[in-house]
């Protein structure tokens, strides 16, 4: 009892704390995959670790890193607590294709560009394969149309691919494991040591929902994945 009470000081970060740092680990990434080209800075070698050179670009790609992970466990969590996982799960598709051209746009300058998918597609389908796993009868039929979404995951190519979409499975079935949780779903994304180091908020987790509730608060975090990368394609352009 005493470990649990001295574990549960830990426990300090709401929901919303959590989007709001993976929201801002996502625009540091983005600001430096846009940034690049446009600026020397960013590739200019401070030091090198083991011939890996540390430039401006690198530290904040790495630090961009800690978002997918702590993305995938909030959507585990608002399937959880969500009082309706269809219109959790349309929202996530409404806003995947809302983002297409900015994403698009963003990393290829093209408003059309179907070999590469954005992020909210990985959460789409892998709030798609809970739904499976947890509602449909008969083992035949589950195996079937999870197997089915793993192929649209990996055909689709969205941003992490079938390892992301998996990794939300994961975290979902690990739900009452966290150690495990941590060790077992982090080889599944990329930059395997920040990956690994976004289970640091993500058990400092309290269990709250946060000042994230409902109205305009809740749909501006979905809204501010394509607005930040629509504003950063302008950037790119006036920088040029």
């Amino acid at each position: 009892m005493q470990n649990s009470g001295s574990l549960a000081k830990f426990k300090i970060l709401s929901g919303s704390m959590l989007k709001l740092i993976a929201v801002v680990s996502m625009l540091i990434d983005h600001t430096a995959v846009i940034l690049r080209a446009e600026l020397a800075i960013m590739e200019t070698p401070f030091f090198a670790i083991g011939g890996i050179e540390i430039t401006l670009y690198y530290v904040m790609r790495q630090l961009g890193r800690l978002a997918f992970p702590i993305f995938c466990f909030l959507v585990v969590e608002g399937f959880f607590h969500t009082r309706n996982i269809k219109k959790y799960a349309a929202q996530l598709l409404v806003f995947a294709l809302i983002s297409e051209i900015p994403f698009n746009l963003m990393l290829r300058g093209k408003f059309l560009f179907p070999a590469y998918q954005n992020v909210y597609f990985t959460l789409f389908l892998g709030v798609l394969l809970i739904y499976i796993f947890e509602h449909v009868e008969g083992r035949i039929k589950k195996a079937i149309l999870m197997f089915a979404v793993g192929a649209v995951a990996f055909f689709l190519r969205a941003d992490y691919g079938l390892e992301g979409v998996l990794a939300i499975l994961l975290l979902h079935l690990l739900k009452n494991h966290p150690a495990a949780r941590a060790l077992l779903a982090f080889p599944l994304f990329k930059s395997k040591p920040m990956a690994l180091a976004a289970f640091i908020p993500i058990s400092m987790y309290n269990g709250q929902r946060g000042f994230i509730k409902s109205g305009w608060l809740k749909y501006g975090f979905y809204i501010f994945y394509p607005l930040h990368m629509a504003v950063l394609v302008i950037i790119k352009l006036i920088l040029r």
